[in-house]
């Protein structure tokens, strides 16, 4: 008897924990479409790592009784919700929508309070590397800023993990700290790295080959 329903056609394909997430100064990298951020970068452990995007459509109905006739995209959004868990004054600075590269020290340093502002334009790369060890998937925001209201839930048989949600903003030179090479994907890109080094992004269907 043959089998039947969603077979898996790639097992290397499968994603399975969390991925890595760095975290950079968005003037700084601005001009880079690849992953450049070191793993120094990176927050830490997480509890988890979650894509959300977020978009809203038009609908166009006519007739009577009415029925849709076609969608129109009115806006879009993408952010990513992680929760750390090293409990950092740099992490702690990037909850609070601050630099965390002015943070070196992991036990030392001061974060102010009562004094919010615009949160700090920074750039986000997500790492994600599949059971196989070897292909990646990664995420970039050339120019995000932290959108969360600080929660530090202490637990007693728990590790405390702190939610944020980064939040994607335009990078296109049309905008003021943007760039001209993020005009086709002005709030970032998906890319997925092969083991060969090949390199497709998701904004064109063109194939290019990292250095």
């Amino acid at each position: 008897m043959s089998r039947t329903g969603p077979l898996t056609k790639d097992t290397t394909t499968v994603a399975l924990g969390l991925a890595q997430v760095r975290i950079g100064l968005a003037s700084t990298y601005i001009g880079q479409r690849r992953a450049i951020l070191p793993a120094s970068a990176s927050v830490g452990a997480l509890a988890d790592t979650k894509i959300v995007g977020n978009v809203d459509f038009f609908k166009l109905e006519s007739g009577f009784p009415l029925q849709e006739d076609a969608i129109f995209p009115l806006r879009e959004a993408i952010s990513l919700e992680l929760s750390f868990k090293e409990i950092t004054p740099a992490n702690v600075a990037l909850a609070r929508g601050l630099n965390p590269s002015n943070y070196a020290s992991v036990h030392s340093g001061e974060i102010p309070l009562g004094t919010m502002a615009t949160p700090t334009f920074l750039r986000l790369e997500a790492i994600y590397t599949y059971p196989d060890g070897v292909n990646t998937l990664k995420i970039i925001f050339p120019r995000m800023q932290v959108a969360a209201s600080l929660e530090m839930d202490f637990q007693m048989e728990d590790v405390l993990a702190v939610p944020i949600v980064c939040e994607s903003k335009r990078a296109d030179d049309a905008i003021s700290g943007g760039h001209v090479i993020w005009n086709g994907a002005p709030l970032g890109i998906i890319t997925w790295d092969d083991a060969t080094g090949t390199t497709t992004t998701s904004s064109s269907t063109t194939t290019t080959t990292t250095g």
